[in-house]
């Protein structure tokens, strides 16, 4: 397979060449001999998004989503590989929970991971000898899936992944600042008011402070403020933020009512702002959608009684590319490379994705950037059917490429002199663990 004269994040035009699951040759000019083209001219080309943190529900609750459709709708936006977390029924702690989570991620299209949990209930000498991606997210506090942790079970868990060359990544949140007060309310707003910033804050700070005293690095998940970045940078530690966190805040949740609360919370406006400008500065390292759906009748519930937790996964990618089309964001289309492919590449050691250059995995994304199309959660793909950017300016794949076979093509971008839309269109394929049979752990 040949494209031809795509635009890369950087500006550049290249041609890429595609053999088997592979980039074979990035260049100008490069010969077609005998060759499927596809015309990319006046189009981006961005490597596929990798995103480090979803919820796909499986084993357990398969009525808010699962790895068919959850991957269905990562490919539609532009996401390749997916990291699912701990917190499903049963919730990943050992091996037999693994190796079940494993079935159901087969039925993926795109590639994944699997993190392992902790709990008072692990088993770690099993649980880190699988191809896990990465140990967490580590809840410091209670979460969807009641996985908070106390501080000597945190450090043991470092302890152990750091002696099987693990990642971790955290859930930073700690009950003691919770505001209790808060309690009395039953606005929607409430319950940002109870799980404070300062909550954040306090588990970041504590949570890396115990990563240098043992010696390690840790992730810290969804950081929501800019203090918390800033503490985990200083102590040189990685953060990611979702997309609801970077664009959205507390002044949204008239509007949204209980389907906007999450876990950290939405925060005040000015600390949106102050967050945004960290991503788009360098000192966030990357972009994670927490993608975590409910079906509408759960959501629609007292904001004491709705589950936490928002989809994403279709829409970070798009929300971003519109992002970076306005000049005055600050963000541009290489910082979006970056944030979604080759920084969680190299932050999780996955050194064959999150670039396009020869000899990495063939996991491409082909957008045109001069078009926007608005976010309707009817026509999303992930099993709960809403999102709470509903009507927001996105640039949506014209198609999703994963090592080397197009997942998913756009039906309105199927035949341009067709005037009538067409159906999106899903083709077979089996994703991978990316945590290759290589560097499998064998008990």
């Amino acid at each position: 397979m040949f494209i031809r004269n795509a635009t890369l994040p950087d500006g550049r035009q290249r041609d890429v060449r595609v053999r088997g699951e592979s980039i074979a040759e990035v260049g100008r000019d490069l010969d077609t001999p005998d060759e499927h083209i596809i015309e990319a001219t006046g189009k981006r080309l961005f490597p596929g998004m990798i995103d480090a943190h979803v919820h796909f529900r499986q084993p357990g609750y398969p009525h808010k989503e699962t790895w068919e459709t959850g991957s269905r709708s990562a490919a539609a936006g532009g996401v390749t590989t997916v990291v699912d977390q701990p917190n499903t029924d049963p919730p990943t702690i050992d091996g037999e929970s693994f190796d079940e989570k494993s079935e159901f991620a087969a039925d993926s299209v795109v590639d994944w991971g699997i993190n392992g949990g902790v709990t008072a209930d692990w088993i770690p000498n099993v649980l880190l000898r699988r191809r896990l991606f990465a140990l967490g997210e580590v809840f410091l506090a209670d979460s969807t899936g009641d996985m908070g942790i106390e501080a000597d079970l945190f450090a043991d868990a470092l302890e152990a992944a750091a002696d099987n060359n693990v990642p971790v990544t955290v859930h930073a949140e700690d009950a003691d600042y919770f505001n209790d007060d808060a309690k009395a309310r039953d606005d929607a707003d409430a319950w940002s008011a109870f799980r404070t910033a300062k909550a954040e804050a306090k588990a970041v700070e504590r949570a890396c402070a115990v990563a240098q005293e043992h010696d390690t690095t840790i992730h810290i998940a969804h950081t929501s403020t800019p203090e918390g970045v800033d503490i985990a940078s200083e102590a040189g530690m990685t953060t990611e933020v979702t997309p609801h966190h970077l664009l959205l805040s507390r002044r949204d949740l008239s509007e949204l009512g209980t389907f906007g609360r999450m876990n950290p919370p939405l925060r005040r406006e000015k600390r949106r702002q102050k967050l945004y400008e960290r991503v788009v500065d360098g000192t966030v390292e990357m972009v994670a959608t927490d993608h975590a759906p409910h079906t509408r009748e759960e959501k629609d519930a007292s904001i004491w009684d709705a589950p936490s937790g928002v989809p994403g996964v279709e829409t970070v990618l798009p929300l971003l590319l519109a992002e970076a089309r306005d000049a005055d964001s600050g963000l541009t289309y290489e910082r979006v490379r970056d944030l979604t492919a080759r920084n969680p590449a190299d932050v999780f050691g996955i050194p064959q994705k999150g670039a396009i250059e020869a000899g990495n995995d063939a996991d491409l994304v082909l957008v045109d950037t001069t078009e926007t199309s608005e976010i309707s959660g009817e026509t999303l793909h992930s099993k709960c059917g809403w999102t709470p950017f509903e009507g927001y300016d996105a640039v949506f794949p014209e198609w999703t490429m994963v090592r080397g076979t197009v997942v998913y093509e756009r039906g309105d971008a199927l035949d341009a002199a067709d005037t009538t839309a067409q159906e999106d269109v899903f083709y077979d394929h089996q994703g991978q663990n990316v945590r290759g049979a290589d560097s499998e752990r064998l008990e």
